[in-house]
Formats: structure tokens, C-alpha cells, sequence
């Protein structure tokens, strides 16, 4: 059977274009996430979570949850999980018993030295491979979008 010549596909316009490579990116995201699981046994935004805490020791699990921009609730699960696995370690406030911090535990931060295999590791590639200028404006870009999402 003849093959058909394929149909030229009209532009689609910019702004479907933009939200189709968004929804591409998320896929991805979803994709490398389920990955992590079976390399080095945590979701991305658990990942996420291990750096931040890494990055700034005696985080609250609340600062946690504006970092990721989650649920508080969702964080309380991540930080169950990493605590569970030995990553993370759970104190008391001196100051005020009611609060908590979090700060890794040597396995913790050996996990949160590691970065073959992860979404970091692939976002670190792309953005070396931009200009400071590309980054600046990609970073404005997805926190415009960010933002304006919030209002709807």
C-alpha cells in the first residue's frame, strides 16, 4: 500500500504551543519522578525536600511547604517518609516546643550529595547550556506563569 505524504500541520498558535510543551514538561517530570523511586528510592519533589533541607538546616516542615509550594499536610507525608527511611531527623524548638525543625542525618546528606539520575541533574544540564540572561528570563517566565495560575 502507497504511503500517504503527510499533511502539513498548521501553526498551532503560541499560546497552546506553550501550555503543550508544559504539559510535556510535567509528563517528563512525572516520568523521571516514578524513575527516581527505583534508582535511588525517592520522588522527585522528595528529593526536592532532602536539598532544601540540606541547603538550610533546622527548616521548619511549614518554610518546607512554601519552598515546594505544597500543603503543609503534604509536606508532614514527605517528611514521615524521609524520616522513616533514616534521610531526615525531627527536633523540637528550644525556644518553643511546639515547633519543629528538620536536619538530615549522615544518610541524608549523603542522599542529598548524590544527583545522577535526577531532575536536577537534568535541569543542571539545561541551564548551563543557557546564557545568564536565557536563565533570568526563563526563571521570570515560569514565575509569571506561576503566579498568575495562583490567581485563577
Amino acid at each position: 500500500m502507497p504511503r500517504q505524504a503527510a499533511v502539513p500541520i498548521r501553526p498551532v498558535e503560541s499560546v497552546l504551543e506553550f501550555i503543550r510543551l508544559m504539559w510535556s514538561v510535567d509528563h517528563e517530570l512525572q516520568r523521571v519522578s516514578k524513575r527516581m523511586v527505583t534508582r535511588i528510592g525517592l520522588t522527585a519533589p522528595q528529593r526536592l525536600a532532602v536539598r532544601f533541607i540540606g541547603i538550610r538546616s533546622g527548616l521548619t516542615p511549614g518554610a518546607l511547604a512554601e519552598l515546594l509550594h505544597v500543603h503543609p499536610g503534604t509536606v508532614t507525608g514527605f517528611v514521615r517518609q524521609l524520616e522513616q527511611i533514616g534521610l531526615v531527623r525531627i527536633h523540637r524548638s528550644r525556644e518553643d516546643t511546639r515547633r519543629l525543625h528538620l536536619e538530615l542525618t549522615a544518610k541524608g546528606r549523603a542522599m542529598n550529595r548524590r544527583s545522577s539520575g535526577t531532575v536536577e541533574a537534568a535541569v543542571r544540564r539545561v541551564l548551563s547550556s543557557l546564557t545568564p540572561v536565557q536563565r533570568r528570563q526563563a526563571s521570570a517566565t515560569l514565575r509569571r506563569l506561576a503566579e498568575e495560575l495562583a490567581v485563577e
